[in-house]
């Protein structure tokens, strides 16, 4: 059967509607990145190097009157990546399945492996939006102290602190700023808002809505189970990382004649950092 929308679909439901719809809270990632299409599966793209661009000796920016200006290139960095596929099938629906089973049987199939490929996508570009936690080009600062220690953490200052090496290397206002946690690190956030006592009540009135933290040091709070235990990180992503998409998330019905039907899950891209110095990780803040 055609890999289309409009024809995956059992009992009536249109898969790929249904599949893009469930991946919403394992793309945590995906939706804060720039994502373009691409037709090719070898990706060539360029590193930039931040800031301003600056004259050295004897070269300089001011000039005299009738005189040529000198010349400021902007430094690149040529890299090469190449797109991944992330697939997986469902079990084999039986025809006798697909005749009486309740439709929910057929959705929790759709979102379980829907969730499992969208999750590893969103991985990969934590991965790549961090270095792999082993930062070279990002900025990265360390924890004051474990944000679940005793005493003596001040993840505010932390954030601060991230905030400002993305100001300082890009020599650009940071306009959008989003802190990325796991579920713990949320928890632990919230902890410490609670433990500064009732001078923060107000603040804190701002911070979380309905027990989920939104706002923290100045950036748009993210949760995601991808975020690795003992790290947090402050970005703009939509700046600092590219994400091109060969395949868009699609759905397809593969077919045994009088024996059943699975669906099958497909996207294939790659996320590539192009300004690095739009991120910055925070290490050390799980003890």
């Amino acid at each position: 059967m055609a890999d289309t929308a409009g024809q995956a679909l059992i009992r009536g439901i249109n898969l790929d509607r249904k599949a893009r719809n469930y991946q919403n809270e394992e793309s945590i990632f995906y939706k804060d990145v720039n994502v373009q299409k691409t037709s090719s599966r070898e990706i060539r793209y360029y590193q930039r190097t931040s800031g301003y661009l600056t004259a050295t000796a004897p070269a300089s920016i001011v000039v005299a009157e009738g005189a040529l200006p000198f010349v400021l290139e902007t430094s690149w960095t040529r890299n090469t990546s190449y797109t991944k596929k992330y697939s997986v099938d469902s079990p084999m629906i039986t025809v006798e399945d697909e005749k009486d089973s309740e439709v929910k049987v057929f959705m929790d199939n759709l979102e379980e492996i829907t969730g499992a490929v969208v999750n590893d996508r969103d991985g990969d570009i934590w991965d790549i939006a961090s270095e792999s936690q082993s930062p070279s080009n990002i900025n990265s600062v360390t924890a004051t102290a474990t944000w679940d220690a005793a005493s003596g953490q001040d993840p505010m200052e932390d954030i601060s602190e991230a905030l400002q090496k993305i100001r300082e290397q890009t020599k650009r206002k940071v306009q959008n700023p989003v802190l990325y946690v796991s579920a713990k690190g949320e928890k632990d956030l919230k902890v410490w808002i609670t433990s500064q006592g009732a001078a923060w009540n107000e603040v804190a009135g701002k911070m979380v809505t309905d027990g989920v933290l939104t706002r923290f040091g100045g950036c748009t709070v993210r949760v995601s189970e991808n975020v690795t235990a003992d790290y947090a990180m402050v970005a703009e992503l939509k700046k600092s990382t590219e994400y091109f998409e060969f395949f868009s998330l699609t759905t397809a019905i593969i077919e045994e004649k009088l024996i059943g039907r699975k669906i099958r899950v497909m996207t294939n891209g790659i996320a590539v950092l192009t300004r690095p110095k739009f991120n910055c990780l925070i290490s050390n803040t799980e003890a």
